[in-house]
């Protein structure tokens, strides 16, 4: 199996555009690592591709991914897309895709009933991109020697479909992580999630890899930070550090890579020179950057 990370961001990536935080600002000059928004590609054969997730970045990714680009004068190595969510950073890079190629659409039956919600993605020709329901637990064949099964991870709805009273810790098909295996390789996908319960560590122990939720440090980041009004859990995320924190949660899980994914630009870890980094290095983990390639 091999996965690249096409973006490590969260929703607005890093800097974001109308953010001048020390992240954002930092990124701008150089000084550290820009982020693009949360995504990957996986492969069991180096030759047939599957997305996980299409950020609104997701044209600049595949362009910056040798592997994905197309062979001839048209055409493309990616046989399908599975979204795991029907947040805007997840899904908007469909509208990438519409330039009459075909791939399947894989994602859970709620998930599609917010796609096919959206007009502007009948721009999606049904001749060519087949959408295709796939129950949770159910194993599905995403490419070529690649299996998938998606699971609930507690979550909530996307902002767009927030109502008067949100649910955030939600457990059904508008949330959900992805187990791949290949070649006996078993790799967990997680990009958004509310909590770690212990049925969750059951799961996940001795996996090859997992790649997770690490959208914010602390739980209440953004708001100490003047950059917004909602806390991490409020937003769906577990935060990584604190109590019932991932690094916590997971601290004495075995696991063989442990990789966080989609952070906020309000993050410390962003920083690759930042104490909150070494701490997180320090319990084993690694910090996601875009065009990582891991080989489990």
């Amino acid at each position: 199996m091999r996965i690249v990370i096409l973006g490590s961001g969260a929703g607005g990536g890093v800097p974001q555009w109308n953010c001048g935080c020390r992240n954002c600002e930092a990124a701008r000059a150089g000084r550290i690592p820009a982020m693009s928004q949360s995504g990957i590609a996986v492969s069991a054969n180096g030759r047939d591709w599957a997305l996980v997730n299409a950020s609104p970045d997701l044209r600049q990714q595949l362009a910056a991914t040798p592997a994905l680009r197309p062979g001839g004068l048209r055409g493309s190595p990616i046989r399908s897309v599975l979204v795991t969510n029907g947040d805007i950073d997840h899904v908007a890079g469909l509208l990438t895709l519409r330039e009459g190629q075909g791939f399947d659409l894989f994602a859970t039956p709620a998930i599609h009933d917010v796609l096919a919600a959206n007009p502007m993605l009948a721009a999606l020709d049904p001749r060519l991109v087949a959408r295709r329901p796939v129950a949770l637990e159910q194993g599905f064949d995403l490419a070529p020697g690649l299996v998938a099964r998606l699971f609930a991870v507690p979550g909530k709805v996307p902002l767009y479909l927030e109502g008067e009273r949100v649910e955030t810790e939600l457990m059904g098909e508008q949330t959900v992580g992805v187990e791949l295996a290949a070649g006996g390789r078993r790799v967990f996908y997680i990009p958004g999630c509310a909590s770690v319960p212990g049925w969750l560590r059951d799961r996940i122990a001795g996996a090859d890899a997992l790649l997770f939720d690490g959208t914010l440090w602390t739980d209440d980041e953004m708001l100490r930070a003047g950059l917004g009004a909602k806390t991490g859990r409020r937003m769906g995320h577990v935060p990584v550090s604190g109590p019932g924190g991932s690094l916590e949660a997971l601290r004495d899980l075995a696991l063989g890579a442990r990789i966080y994914v989609h952070l906020n630009n309000s993050n410390p870890l962003v920083d690759p020179a930042s104490p909150e980094r070494a701490q997180a290095q320090a319990a084993g983990w690694q910090v996601g950057h875009d065009g990582m390639e891991i080989a489990p």
